[in-house]
């Protein structure tokens, strides 16, 4: 059994789980008598596996996911029409990596949020810089940085690196030219370098119209549109569905 002193300089070193990984060993018999070598390689695996999970806790939390508990392994599929092979093929998060997009578009209630904090939980486990946020409230954020020293620059160059930008209610609301400007900015510096997933009500024929039918609607859509995947959130409402259910 480790004596106190090793255990103080482990904890002082951060390394907790290891403490623990020995500790369990000591309890189990069968551990007990297994060679240093395998003991070794046991408590490392331990010390990894919790540092993994506490380094991923981390990033979910830095996330700022509207719905924490959003998971891919628990998407109702029955009596709905989308798309499971899609939808868990989006779950590798194979188009993170090839700097594509995702459109979750669908009527009001059909799990578009949930979908995409499902999809950005994923993001988070393969250790992808992740950002959650509403488009009404991103706009808020730029109205407040824009009363400081380069406060728009920095809130743009924030929401700029992050791996994989989550964009709800996306075109929700009527958008002035000062909305359409910053929009083109950020989506600008994003495109060919990141990801983003824009969850909306409104089909893509719909898009230019609410992006103002000018020239920051072309761009800004030009950049989207060409590197998606396009996925149809389906017409059952989901908050009635969960309502009935509880």
């Amino acid at each position: 059994m480790i004596n106190s002193e090793t255990i103080r300089k482990l904890r002082q070193l951060d390394l907790g789980e290891l403490v623990a990984a020995l500790e369990l060993q000591e309890a189990d018999m069968e551990t007990r008598h297994l060679t240093f070598d395998d003991r070794f390689q046991i408590a490392t695996d331990y010390l990894y596996q919790e540092k993994y999970n506490h380094r991923i806790k981390g990033i979910i939390h830095r996330a700022k996911l509207r719905i924490k508990e959003a998971d891919l392994r628990s998407i109702q599929y029955e009596h709905r029409d989308i798309n499971r092979e899609m939808l868990q093929d989006l779950g590798t998060c194979n188009f993170v990596k090839h700097h594509m997009n995702v459109i979750f578009q669908g009527f009001t209630g059909s799990g578009k949020t949930y979908l995409s904090c499902a999809l950005a939980k994923e993001a988070c486990k393969l250790e992808i810089r992740t950002r959650y946020i509403r488009l009404p409230d991103l706009l808020i954020e730029r109205d407040e940085a824009s009363f400081k020293e380069q406060g728009v620059a920095k809130l743009l160059n924030k929401y700029s690196n992050y791996g994989l930008l989550v964009l709800d209610e996306w075109l929700l609301d009527d958008l002035l030219d000062e909305d359409l400007k910053f929009i083109f900015e950020l989506i600008e510096r994003r495109h060919d370098t990141h990801s983003t997933i824009y969850c909306t009500q409104f089909r893509k024929a719909d898009w230019h119209q609410r992006l103002g039918g000018g020239i920051h609607a072309d761009a800004i859509m030009d950049r989207i549109v060409h590197k998606a995947f396009w996925y149809d959130t389906g017409k059952m409402n989901m908050r009635e569905f969960n309502a009935q259910t509880e």
